[in-house]
Formats: C-alpha cells, sequence, structure tokens
C-alpha cells in the first residue's frame, strides 16, 4: 500500500501526517506509526497525525511513536488545521476534533508574513480522573506530589490529555527525565500516565518551557504542555491573564492568551504550522519498505529557521 505524507512541525514538534480523508486508511494505525517514526529517512518524528472525519466536523487522531493514541496535541492540530483548510473548508474559522473534544480554530495571520499559522481554543479543567493523585479535589494547583518528591509545587490541569507543569527558578533537564520516567511506573498516582513540564519567567509576560511527554519523552515542544504551563502561570501570578504570553521552547516560540469565566478556563494556543516536505511511503500493514520524498518546502524550513534565529538572540 502506498501512504501519502507530509514531514510537517508545530514549534519545533515534528510529525508525520497522514489525510485519511483521502487516503481511505492506513491499517494498523499504531503500528504505521511505531515503524515510521523510527524510520531513518523521516530523520525524526514525535507522532503521526491521523486527519479524520468524526460525525459533522474534521479531526485530529495521534499516535505517539511508542503506538499508544493520545487524546490531544496542540501542535499536532495546528498542522491538522492547516491541512484542513487547505484541502476542505472555505472559511478561516473551523471546528476540529480529537479525543472527543471540541477545538475552535482558526487561520492566523503569517508569523512575519511567512510563516503559516493556526491557532486553537483548548478548554482547561482542573480536576480528572487520570489525577490519581489528587484524591478527587477539584483543584490541584501549586501543590507538591508526594511520589515525585516534596521539594516542587505542582499544578495539574487536563486539556484534553492530562499534565503536571511546575514553576522553577531553572529547568534541571536530568530531573524532568526522571520525573517523566518515573510517572510511568507511578499507576496510583498516574493511572494513565502523565505529561510532565518545567516552566521559569524568562521576560514580562514570558515562560520558557520544557517538557518530557507521554509516550514520547524529551522533545523539542509540546503544545499542550505550552499552554498548560501558560494556564498554571496565570493561576499563579506570574502572567496576567487576558494578554498574550510568549512562550519559548527549545523548537521556537508560540503564543497563548488564556482567559478565565466564572469555572471555566479558555487559552488560545496560535503558533507556526510548518510543512517541510511530502511524499510517499510503501506500507504492507507491517514494515514500511520505502519512503520516497516528493517535494521539498526548502522556502518554509528556511522561514522558520529565521524565525527561530530572530527569536534565540
Amino acid at each position: 500500500m502506498q501512504i501519502e505524507i507530509i514531514k510537517c512541525h508545530g514549534s519545533g514538534n515534528k510529525f508525520i501526517m497522514v489525510d485519511l480523508v483521502k487516503q481511505g486508511e492506513v491499517g494498523d494505525m499504531a503500528a504505521f506509526a511505531q515503524q515510521i517514526c523510527a524510520h531513518p529517512d523521516v530523520e525524526s518524528a514525535d507522532g503521526v497525525l491521523y486527519v479524520v472525519e468524526q460525525g459533522e466536523h474534521y479531526a485530529m487522531r495521534m499516535f505517539n511513536p511508542d503506538g499508544s493514541e493520545a487524546e490531544m496535541c496542540g501542535n499536532g492540530i495546528r498542522c491538522v488545521a492547516r491541512l484542513v483548510r487547505e484541502r476542505y473548508v472555505a472559511t478561516d474559522d473551523f471546528i476540529l476534533t480529537s479525543g472527543g473534544g471540541l477545538y475552535p480554530t482558526r487561520k492566523a495571520e503569517p508569523i512575519n508574513g511567512e510563516i503559516e499559522c493556526y491557532g486553537v481554543d483548548i478548554t482547561v479543567r482542573t480536576a480528572s480522573p487520570d489525577f490519581g493523585f489528587a484524591a478527587g479535589a477539584e483543584l490541584y494547583i501549586n501543590k507538591p506530589i508526594a511520589s515525585l518528591g516534596e521539594d516542587m509545587r505542582f499544578t495539574a490541569l487536563n486539556l484534553g490529555n492530562p499534565h503536571i507543569v511546575a514553576n522553577v527558578e531553572e529547568i534541571d533537564m536530568e530531573r524532568l527525565v526522571a520525573m517523566g520516567e518515573a510517572v510511568t511506573r507511578l499507576k496510583n498516582d498516574f493511572p494513565k500516565g502523565i505529561n510532565v513540564s518545567l516552566f521559569s519567567k524568562c521576560g514580562d509576560n514570558a515562560i520558557f518551557v520544557a517538557t518530557y511527554e507521554r509516550g514520547a519523552g524529551i522533545t523539542f515542544s509540546c503544545g499542550t504542555a505550552m499552554t498548560a504551563s501558560s494556564t498554571a502561570a496565570t493561576l499563579l501570578g506570574i502572567c496576567r491573564e487576558g494578554e498574550e504570553i510568549e512562550v519559548y521552547n527549545r523548537g521556537g516560540m508560540v503564543r497563548c492568551l488564556c482567559k478565565k469565566d466564572n469555572n471555566r478556563i479558555t487559552t488560545r494556543l496560535t503558533g507556526n504550522a510548518t510543512y517541510e516536505w511530502s511524499g510517499t511511503a510503501e506500507w504492507n500493514d507491517k514494515d514500511i519498505t520505502n519512503i520516497t520524498k516528493t517535494e521539498i518546502y526548502a522556502d518554509e524550513k528556511a522561514a522558520y529557521e529565521r524565525f527561530v534565529a530572530t527569536i534565540k538572540g
């Protein structure tokens, strides 16, 4: 079977995207994700984005490199939004679904006038059955989690997928990796695993975020983690509500805007949706035998590299 694929990224979080609306099927979606993310010709991918139809909406199904399916991916859904806008919808504002959630999405002004950019509104919940450590609490804000040590305080938020984030003076990547690996073993506290992030303030209404992603490990960025971290920064008074927060990561930068309305929190995540190349993969439902790159988006890649160079000074 020949599968059409697009290599893309949101804020350096790289994916293979497959349009199943056009393709029809790939068979074992988890196995395909495992195989193609590990294929040397892909040159690394943090997951596979499948574009599908669900009811009256277009939708994203996202699979991690280990074959597990994620409920939501903030960087990935922007790439899906671009494909859906270019191929299937006639308006800049539309709804996408992922993991059963509805996500208002919009085409945004291009970054620097040349980088495709999309925004998605994410409803943030403060309680979740995925938070076994919270013992049914409606709010878990700036509190220690005993199984991860008493010296760090976490805020737990669910954005369609579960997150814990901690504000720190300096990000310790070794500690982050250790915690990310630990949560996979702590089933009582984290029954479905969890995404773990550390963030630090790096300017006026600006933060830097590093994340250990469930099912993927350390990546250049994680869209829902940046959304969770900016939301936590707002709840803690580190950043200002109702104003755009610049959120930096190893892969670039996005902007988040958090709004609270009574008990409802919505954070808009806006950032790039960049294509690197498109092509085909030969797939027999077990192995990928060949990958052919048919179009290289060199101008898009160069434009994003220029953007990253400017934000890193």
